[in-house]
């Protein structure tokens, strides 16, 4: 249900602001912000999504637990979402995750509310013997496949696009 009312209450919310702002500034200032901030966000997002990365790659690495860079690579892919949508409150949400510390704490607060299980990496986690030979599966095989006829007459023989 709050899905619901979260699709209803941002455009709203956006028609609300492009209204007011462009009521304040003007048409053609209201639209130049609103490409800018996509320019301006999709650099931002790259350079944060590349340190995301490399703290993920960092923390491969050293075997240590991928949760923290994978939850913050997926907020900067979702700000970059955001800062592509046309709209001053999409933008500011959008900004505000490129934010480590924002990332942070929403990392935090979703962390306090979602209990994970088990979580076990290296080699002292659960160890499965694997067996190559039980994905061997040996056996014959014939082509059965119906010789195709042409169904209309070729002037100079098969086009070779056809198996016929």
């Amino acid at each position: 249900m709050w899905l619901f009312a979260l699709f209803i209450a941002v455009p709203m919310i956006e028609i609300a602001l492009f209204i007011q702002v462009g009521g304040a500034i003007g048409l053609w200032p209201t639209l130049a912000i609103v490409v800018l901030t996509a320019i301006v966000g999709t650099q931002l997002m790259r350079a944060q999504g590349a340190l995301a990365l490399s703290q993920l790659r960092e923390s491969f690495g050293q075997l240590n637990d991928p949760t923290e860079p994978l939850a913050h690579g997926a907020m900067i892919l979702f700000s970059g979402a955001l800062l592509l949508t046309p709209g001053f409150f999409t933008d500011f949400v959008g900004f505000a995750l490129l934010i480590p510390a924002v990332r942070r704490a929403v990392y935090n607060w979703a962390r306090s509310r979602i209990q994970v299980q088990t979580f076990t990496m290296g080699p002292q986690g659960p160890q499965h013997p694997y067996h190559p030979e039980d994905d061997v599966i040996d056996g014959d095989f014939t082509d059965v496949t119906p010789e195709k006829r042409p169904t209309h007459p070729s002037v100079e023989g098969p086009s070779g696009w056809t198996k016929h």
